[in-house]
């Protein structure tokens, strides 16, 4: 939850969408709208969750809150239609689902009882991260670049 993903995030849907910009294909045209939609929400609730006052009693409710529709909506991302040549990247996009849902399920473990369990917090961050770094290797490859992260390795099997 940081400006640095909002930034990231916006650029590459940006470059994304300016790179297919005369594809006249209509499957094409609504998943990079639901793509753009998607996007730009997750960018919004990154926005609400960076501005919560910490300090604020219900500071805790209001980012679980914000969490439960983050991971709604990862979870409507993984249930799009994604057109023939991406197809390879559906299975990301059902893992940075899953990691999501994992992550808040720790987040909401991390806040209750009206206490805060640090090590709990840490697991669901690290969930977190995975499935913000499954969007982000999409989102590349949708932009039709391949992602450069010391963390990935690509490999292509040749058909024949």
């Amino acid at each position: 939850m940081s400006k640095a993903f909002t930034l990231i995030m916006t650029v590459l849907v940006f470059s994304f969408l300016m790179a297919g910009c005369n594809t006249p294909d209509p499957e094409l045209t609504k998943f990079k709208n639901d793509v753009n939609n998607f996007c730009d929400r997750i960018s919004e609730l990154d926005t609400s969750m960076n501005q919560i006052d910490a300090a604020s009693d219900t500071a805790s409710a209001q980012l679980l809150e914000y969490l439960d529709e983050v991971d709604m909506r990862f979870k409507a991302f993984a249930e799009l239609d994604f057109p023939s040549s991406y197809d390879y990247l559906e299975s990301l996009a059902d893992e940075a689902s899953r990691y999501m849902t994992e992550a808040v399920d720790y987040y909401h473990q991390s806040f209750s009882n009206g206490s805060y369990n640090e090590y709990t917090a840490e697991y669901a961050q690290e969930n977190y991260s995975r499935a913000v770094k499954r969007i982000q290797i999409i989102i590349t490859c949708l932009h039709g670049e391949t992602p450069t992260d010391a963390d990935i390795s690509i490999s292509y099997d040749d058909e024949k």
